[in-house]
């Protein structure tokens, strides 16, 4: 079974109130979608930075999202993921503000983790950023995970798991 690390958007996704934006209430649907349907095909994983993500900001909602992961195998931090989110951000790609993502982008690669599912298509989702982070890891000799949204990872009912 194939591992997918959850970034804090998707839980952000599943526990907001709906939404009258029509991009972000899809975005909402899909992700209830996988999360009924598909999340039962893989193996899930989380890191610290997700549980401190989560526990931030409206408390009913904090705690709404850290029930969701409750349960979901935490990754181990080791000194390797800052050195190597330090090395994303000296690319220049991303803004300070985003050094989060870029220890979740870090973790992932650091672990061999397949997936990364994520809704931010601002700083982690982004083909632009993405294609300089991939030669980034092509030169560090690291794997390339797979950086997703939930709607890249919708099953075709026509394909066999």
């Amino acid at each position: 079974m194939n591992t997918i690390y959850i970034e804090t958007s998707i839980v952000s996704y599943l526990r907001q109130r709906p939404s009258t934006q029509i991009v972000a209430a899809a975005r909402q649907l899909l992700t209830h979608y996988w999360w009924d349907h598909e999340r039962p095909k893989y193996d899930l994983v989380i890191s610290q930075y997700v549980i401190d993500e989560a526990s931030a900001g409206n408390p009913i909602l904090a705690s709404e999202r850290l029930a969701l992961l409750d349960g979901i195998p935490l990754l181990p931090y080791t000194p390797e993921i800052t050195i190597l989110a330090d090395q994303i951000m000296s690319l220049g790609v991303l803004p300070e503000k985003a050094q989060v993502d870029a220890l979740h982008i870090a973790t992932v690669a650091h672990h061999q983790i397949r997936f990364l599912l994520t809704w931010n298509c601002k700083h982690i989702a982004n083909g632009r950023i993405l294609s300089r982070i991939h030669d980034l890891f092509v030169k560090l000799g690291i794997s390339i995970p797979i950086i997703c949204t939930p709607e890249e990872l919708l099953s075709d009912d026509t394909e066999s798991d």
